[in-house]
């Protein structure tokens, strides 16, 4: 299937629906929205896609919260780069901020990226 964000992509993404994601917007001045639950469709190092209850705007700048087994990241900085309407929601596809900004990289981001996209690459094999 294909996705209007699929030729924008640098690497495969790989299901995983069992990781846990919840989400918050990010606003200026500190406050946020109430965090929300999501489903993991898929992901890789570089940005994930969620089935979301409610549209996201592009651009909008997310924190998330990712827990699985072995896999608990917190306040994981993201932007979205698209939404559309999917299943009984919104397919929103995100591109984590580390990867964005040469002045977010953070290794240790990147390194528990690369680990939770290895892990569901093993599984997807």
């Amino acid at each position: 299937m294909t996705h209007g964000s699929a030729d924008r992509r640098i690497k495969d993404r790989y299901p995983a629906s069992c990781l846990k994601v919840c989400l918050q917007e990010r606003r200026l001045f500190g406050g946020g929205r109430n965090a929300i639950a999501v489903t993991c469709l898929d992901l890789n190092r570089y940005g994930m896609a969620v089935l979301c209850p409610r549209p996201m705007v592009t651009g909008a700048r997310l924190l998330l919260d990712l827990q699985g087994k072995y896999i608990n990241e917190s306040r994981v900085g993201a932007r979205v780069v698209d939404c559309q309407p999917f299943q009984a929601g919104y397919r929103v596809s995100v591109q984590f901020s580390y990867c964005l900004d040469k002045r977010a990289y953070s290794r240790a981001m990147d390194n528990a990226l690369s680990r939770i996209e290895g892990f569901y690459n093993r599984l997807a094999s």
